[in-house]
C-alpha cells in the first residue's frame, strides 16, 4: 500500500503550526483519534521521522502518512461543500466603505457605532457578516481576531490568512497590541494621569452580560487613562490605554472611580448623560492600533472619528488635534504583574520540557549501556537526584511550602472600609 500513502509539503502559511492543527485545517476527513493513532504506531513521518500531534512543524517539510478510510471519505463526499457567501451590493458596497487599511495578512477596518462584531440572539447584521464582501484578491475567508463591544466605534483587525489570524491573537494574548481609546466621561478626575488597577469580574445574575469590580474573584485588569483637555469641571476628554482585556473594562473602570463614559447608562445610569446638545451615544472610539505584523514591521492604524463624537468635541470646544498630541506610553506590557506571571509560566514550561527530555535520554543511554560490576547490589542513587534538580516546587526538608499568589490585586487593608481604589499617579 506504499503507492497509496499521501504526501504533502508544508507552505508557508503552516509554518510553526501544531501538526494536530495542520490536519484539522487541511484534512478534516482525518479525526484527532485518527491522527493520534497514527503517531502512536509510528505511520505519520515529518521529513521521515516520527512525529507527534503535539510536534510543531516547518514550512518545506515533508509530512507523510497512511490513506483515509473508504467509509470516511465518502461522508465527507457526501456532505455539500460550504460554498462563498454572496451579498448583496449595497451589502459589500458598504463592507468596502469601512476598510481604512489593507495589506497580505491585514485589514482594517472603522466600525461604526450601532454595528455589532458578531451575531447573537436576535443580532443579524454584524461585521462577522460582512466579511464575506472582503476577500479582495484572498484565497480565504478574512476572520476576526478581536472584538468591539456594539455601541464602541473605531479599530477592528480582521486577519486575511490563518497564518496572519494567529499572529495576531498571539500579539493580543501576549499583549504586546497597543490599543488607544478616546473616551468623553462625565466630570474631571482629580489625577490627570493615572492607572486604574481594579479586578473584574461577571456580574451574578446579569447572564454573563454586565462586569463588575471584585477584589475577591476578580480576574487582574488595568488601564491607564491621560486628561487630553477638560470643560470646566462637567466633563473631560481622555485617552485611555488597555492594560489588560477584559470585557467592558475600560467602562467599567471609568464608572468605578466615578467618571462614567458619556452615554455608557449601562454602567454609568442617569449620570452618564449630559444635558443640551450631547448626542446620548456613547462616546467611546477605538483611536489607534499598533500591532506586530507577520510579514515584518507594524500595522499602525488611526481610525476617524463618527460624527456624533466629533459634535460633541466641538461642543465642549476642544481641538481634535490636541488627541493625538500626545505620545504613545511605551511602557513594555510584560513590565505588569499580569505580564511578569505569563513568562514566568513560560519559562517554567520551556524547563520542564527540557527536563522531560534530559529523563528521556537519560533512559535510552541505560538501555543502550553495557550492565556495571555493580549492577544487581542495590538501587542507584544517581536517576533518583537527577529527577529532583531543578524542579521548581521543591522545597528545603523542614521548610513549607508558600500558598500561590492570587493575582495581583491588593486586598483592603483590616479596619479600612472597602471601596472602587483611587487611581494611582504615574
Amino acid at each position: 500500500m506504499t503507492d497509496q500513502v499521501r504526501q504533502f509539503t508544508v507552505d508557508a502559511e503552516d509554518d510553526g503550526i501544531r501538526l494536530d492543527r495542520w490536519f484539522k485545517r487541511h484534512l478534516p476527513d482525518a479525526s484527532f483519534n485518527a491522527v493520534s493513532r497514527w503517531a502512536r504506531t509510528g505511520q505519520i513521518r515529518v521529513d521521515g521521522k516520527r512525529a507527534t500531534p503535539g510536534d510543531r512543524i516547518e514550512a518545506g517539510q515533508q509530512i507523510r502518512f497512511p490513506p483515509a478510510d473508504p467509509v470516511t471519505v465518502a461522508k465527507t463526499a457526501a456532505k455539500p461543500k460550504k460554498e462563498r457567501l454572496r451579498l448583496s451590493d449595497d451589502q459589500e458596497a458598504f463592507a468596502d466603505s469601512l476598510v481604512i487599511y489593507r495589506d497580505k495578512s491585514a485589514l482594517v477596518l472603522n466600525k461604526p457605532p450601532g454595528l455589532a462584531t458578531q451575531g447573537g440572539t436576535k443580532t443579524t447584521e454584524h461585521v462577522d457578516g460582512l466579511l464575506d464582501g472582503l476577500w479582495f484578491d484572498g484565497e480565504q475567508r478574512p476572520k476576526l481576531v478581536h472584538r468591539l463591544d456594539k455601541d464602541t466605534s473605531g479599530v477592528l483587525l480582521v486577519a486575511r490568512t490563518a497564518r496572519a489570524a494567529a499572529s495576531f491573537s498571539k500579539s493580543f494574548s501576549s499583549r504586546t497590541a497597543r490599543k488607544v481609546y478616546w473616551a468623553i466621561i462625565v466630570g474631571v478626575p482629580s489625577i490627570e494621569d493615572g492607572m486604574i488597577d481594579l479586578p473584574l469580574a461577571k456580574q451574578p445574575g446579569s447572564g454573563g452580560e454586565k462586569m463588575q469590580v471584585d477584589q475577591k474573584e476578580g480576574a487582574p485588569a488595568r488601564t491607564r487613562y491621560r486628561v487630553i483637555d477638560r470643560a470646566g469641571n462637567s466633563a473631560a476628554w481622555v485617552e485611555l490605554q488597555p492594560y489588560t482585556g477584559r470585557t467592558h473594562q475600560l467602562r467599567v473602570h471609568m464608572a468605578a472611580i466615578g467618571h462614567p463614559i458619556v452615554g455608557d447608562g449601562k454602567y454609568g445610569g442617569r449620570e452618564a448623560f449630559l444635558t443640551g446638545t450631547i448626542s446620548r451615544k456613547m462616546h467611546l472610539h477605538a483611536r489607534r492600533l499598533r500591532v506586530d505584523s507577520p510579514e515584518g514591521g507594524q500595522v499602525d492604524v488611526f481610525a476617524d472619528l463618527p460624527q456624533h463624537f466629533i459634535d460633541t468635541i466641538a461642543n465642549l470646544g476642544f481641538t481634535l488635534e490636541d488627541g493625538d498630541a500626545l505620545t504613545l506610553d511605551e511602557t513594555k506590557f510584560g513590565d505588569t504583574t499580569e505580564g511578569k506571571k505569563r513568562a514566568v509560566a513560560q519559562k517554567a514550561k520551556a524547563a520542564r520540557k527540557e527536563r522531560k527530555g534530559e529523563r528521556r535520554g537519560r533512559a535510552v543511554a541505560n538501555t543502550e549501556r553495557p550492565a556495571s560490576k555493580g549492577a544487581g547490589k542495590g538501587p542507584s542513587k544517581g536517576p533518583s537526584k537527577a529527577r529532583g534538580e531543578g524542579r521548581s516546587d521543591a522545597r528545603s526538608p523542614g521548610k513549607p511550602a508558600r500558598a500561590p499568589a492570587r493575582g495581583s490585586a491588593r486586598a483592603p487593608a483590616r479596619g479600612k472600609p472597602s471601596g472602587p481604589a483611587r487611581p494611582k499617579k504615574t
